[in-house]
């Protein structure tokens, strides 16, 4: 029956309106179907089932980038950092992060450690089966000159100050370092990632060479190994540490890409930033390289959402974005215990660009506000993977729409860093790298 259905999705694609990308999901979803159940629903049940879960290997770091000197015995992880269908059945496109790091207190101050500081932040395919994950191709992002950009810290004052893995002594700034956090693919082989430090937004080649990295105006970033440029609105660069790009959409036709800042921006302080709950979706045009629109986002109440972390909205973070058609998306909002994914739509709400929002004397600023008299995107929740799968890790970065009545999750372990032994080696933390494909119990966008 399968083979049948998959066949004749071949067909339609060639002869049909409909992007293949459509298609693609729709093949991937009854593979995944086939290899949980054995069948293709013949109807979506009154509730979301998950048809798929599966965990990813771990091999060795070094085992994937011989260029790394000394792994510390971690292993491969962070991968659902973002996602996105591959095209062929049952294959994801992932991304990990800036890499293992951790943030202990060492002499009474937190600092930011990078136990394998020359890893390289990597995308990553891997294909679903019968309950097993394979790693397909392991592409490790480089500058123009062919070195790793590494997930390094990039600019003194503007970043935190990396350290090695026990803490006592400072790293070197890298300005070609990456958080990459998100990612999609175009038609043409080429990926679109967004990153956490500047925040930015950066393109990258089929085999792994960063090709420009857009960044807020001022920020002054020198020194790269690629080309970078200031295209986005200045006022980005006053985002939370740790808290710049995290989620990323492109639309079907390929024109427009969405990006999500992962927190209020600390705007004015960083005391605004942690009880706001109101912050920016931007879109940026692909063909003219420039931003396009700017729309407030309010997230939800921490009290009401996550009562473990007593009412610190600081808590409340977007972690991952997937297109769901003409002006609409699914959103990843979250903290590390539990995740909800939400539909918006922002052909209504207020496009705040180049406006009063974006000058930091405005005050109050939008994130001292409440959002009343804003026409916000309205929301609906969709899924809430942690009650359907309790076992499901909260921290769930990675989003994707496979076709209207199914989507993918991707949790990111943080490479299993735990605690470090006096050796120096890694004492793993037992989290694994999961992916879960659930079928809806309605399409997307029905009301």
């Amino acid at each position: 029956m399968v083979v049948h259905y998959l066949r004749a999705l071949s067909s339609l694609s060639e002869r049909s309106p409909v992007p293949r990308h459509v298609f693609a999901g729709l093949a991937v979803a009854a593979a995944l179907t086939l290899t949980s159940t054995g069948t293709v629903a013949a109807t979506p049940a009154r509730g979301p089932v998950v048809v798929a879960d599966v965990t990813l290997p771990a091999p060795a770091l070094k085992r994937l980038q011989p260029s790394i000197a000394d792994d510390r015995g971690v292993r491969f992880g962070g991968a659902g950092s973002g996602l996105f269908p591959a095209g062929r059945a049952g294959e994801f496109w992932l991304v990990t992060d800036r890499g293992p790091n951790g943030q202990p207190t060492v002499d009474g101050e937190k600092r930011r450690t990078f136990p394998v500081p020359d890893f390289a932040p990597a995308i990553v395919r891997v294909a679903l089966g019968r309950g097993t994950a394979t790693i397909k191709q392991y592409i490790p992002i480089n500058g123009a000159s062919g070195r790793p950009v590494t997930g390094l810290s990039n600019q003194a004052g503007h970043d935190e100050t990396p350290y090695t893995w026990d803490g006592r002594t400072a790293l070197p700034y890298n300005p070609s370092g990456l958080d990459v956090e998100d990612l999609v693919r175009t038609r043409d082989g080429d990926f679109w990632l967004v990153d956490e430090y500047s925040p930015s937004l950066v393109r990258v080649s089929r085999d792994g060479r960063v090709l420009e990295r857009h960044v807020p105006a001022g920020l002054g970033l020198t020194g790269a190994d690629y080309p970078v440029k200031e295209t986005l609105p200045a006022i980005l660069a006053s985002r939370q540490q740790n808290r710049g790009f995290e989620g990323l959409a492109i639309s079907s036709d390929q024109r427009t890409l969405y990006l999500a800042v992962q927190s209020p921006l600390a705007n004015p302080d960083k005391k605004t930033a942690k009880k706001s709950r109101i912050g920016r979706i931007l879109t940026f045009d692909l063909h003219r390289r420039k931003v396009t629109g700017e729309y407030p986002y309010q997230f939800e109440d921490v009290t009401t959402f996550d009562p473990k972390v007593n009412g610190d909205q600081s808590e409340m973070k977007i972690s991952g974005l997937a297109y769901a058609g003409p002006g609409r998306l699914l959103v990843d909002e979250r903290t590390d215990n539990v995740a909800r994914v939400y539909s918006i739509d922002l052909t209504r709400a207020a496009n705040l660009l180049g406006g009063s929002y974006d000058d930091p004397k405005t005050s109050p600023s939008l994130e001292e506000g409440t959002g009343a008299g804003l026409m916000l995107p309205s929301k609906s929740l969709v899924l809430e993977p942690n009650a359907l799968v309790p076992s499901l890790p909260g921290k769930i970065e990675g989003l994707a729409v496979l076709d209207p009545h199914t989507i993918a999750l991707a949790n990111d372990n943080d490479f299993g860093l735990g605690d470090f032994g006096p050796d120096g080696r890694l004492v793993d933390s037992g989290v694994p790298n999961r992916l879960v494909v659930v079928r809806l119990p309605r399409p997307l966008g029905a009301r």
